[in-house]
């Protein structure tokens, strides 16, 4: 059987950065943990009645709620037209109103990335470049059978 903390030890060829080597799972300090039952049901009762964030925190955090979503094209006829729109968005996802309302002109938000199929890819990285965003992608037939075709240049 490998060594899998050595393997992960040594850096990946293709990035040359190291792997997590994990740990081994300890359920000693789960099974050691006890909810006061009554009190929970208590407060899990009261989360739809109120607003978690308060006042001028919410445009903070929904603000910040953009930064953490990925926009998404996974359709079977996206063009690479379609994909720079999406990019374009995810450059400038509120209106510039709204961003110096905010006073964010200086920095506007971005979203945390644009995910789409293999195929584009390449169009995805041209329309974000200098932008910090990243490109996902998605891996095999997700979600609808879609993989790339031998020779398309696309991993």
């Amino acid at each position: 059987m490998p060594d899998l903390r050595a393997e992960a030890r040594a850096p990946h060829p293709a990035t040359n950065t190291h792997r997590n080597p994990g740990m081994a799972l300890e359920l000693d300090w789960v099974e050691a943990a006890r909810v006061n039952l009554s009190a929970a049901e208590r407060r899990a009762a009261t989360l739809t009645t109120r607003r978690s964030v308060k006042k001028e925190y919410q445009a903070a955090w929904l603000v910040k709620s953009i930064t953490c979503m990925d926009l998404t094209t996974l359709a079977g006829d996206d063009t690479p037209g379609r994909v720079q729109r999406l990019c374009a968005k995810a450059r400038r996802p509120l209106r510039d109103d709204l961003v110096e309302a905010l006073g964010l002109g200086d920095r506007p938000p971005t979203t945390g990335a644009v995910c789409v199929y293999p195929t584009m890819v390449a169009p995805a990285v041209k329309a974000l470049a200098g932008s910090g965003i990243p490109v996902a992608s998605v891996a095999t037939g997700f979600p609808a059978g879609l993989t790339p075709l031998p020779g398309s240049g696309n991993p």
